[in-house]
């Protein structure tokens, strides 16, 4: 059987000694793996989430009479230091996918899986931050301020991006343990990095937002 312009077409035996044409395939949609294709467009509607939420918690700080500023110098240092801790993740996952792309498995793994423990030591400082404001009697529709949507929002805000991270984290060791074993591909190391590289990306908008403008001040 002959191959068409459009794609590719194979001939595939059945009973009775006959012959059917099978679709193999044809050229990738916007020339972008099926994969890479998934992830942004998953981007792109997590970012559209995202922007919302953000979106309203500013809305509700623009609009409540004296929003909080609980954040004192060493909740901002914690914060800064989760900052630091997801942007130095970001350059190890560069430094995976470029290892990947070059063939180099071990040194691929091993930036996934620094990546990965990025992300869990940010996860230990941002609970860390919770509990601090917990035991200050901050709840999602309570606090010490009078201001009742700002542990809502707080915790609504950095939750999700939290729990981004924490998917992140095991997918990234998923992917990790895969391509060590052979199992996963360079593009999957790629792929993953989109990811992690989004939910840092998110983490710029909401540090400033969240924890600079609303540090205390004497």
């Amino acid at each position: 059987m002959s191959s068409s312009s459009s794609g590719q077409l194979s001939a595939a035996p059945v009973r009775g000694g006959h012959e059917i044409p099978v679709w193999g395939g044809g050229a990738l949609p916007y020339a972008i793996p099926s994969k890479k294709l998934g992830m942004w467009l998953f981007i792109v509607s997590d970012a559209i989430t995202f922007s919302a939420i953000i979106f309203a918690y500013g809305y509700l700080r623009l609009a409540a009479a004296a929003w909080p500023r609980p954040f004192e110098t060493p909740s901002i240092v914690n914060a800064t230091v989760m900052t630091f801790v997801l942007l130095s993740s970001s350059v190890a996952m560069v430094l995976g996918v470029r290892a990947s792309s070059l063939g180099k498995v071990s040194g691929a793994v091993g930036w996934l899986v620094a990546t990965a423990l990025g992300g869990i030591v940010f996860d230990i400082l941002h609970i860390h931050e919770w509990l601090g404001l917990i035991g200050e009697g901050v709840r999602p529709f309570h606090n010490p301020w009078g201001t009742p949507m700002f542990g809502a929002a707080f915790f609504t805000m950095t939750g999700l991006h939290m729990l981004h991270v924490t998917i992140g984290v095991i997918y990234l060791l998923v992917i990790a343990v895969g391509f060590g074993r052979r199992k996963f591909s360079a593009a999957d190391v790629e792929v993953s990095g989109l990811y992690w590289h989004f939910v840092d990306l998110v983490w710029m908008f909401i540090f400033p937002l969240v924890y600079l403008l609303s540090a205390k001040t004497a």
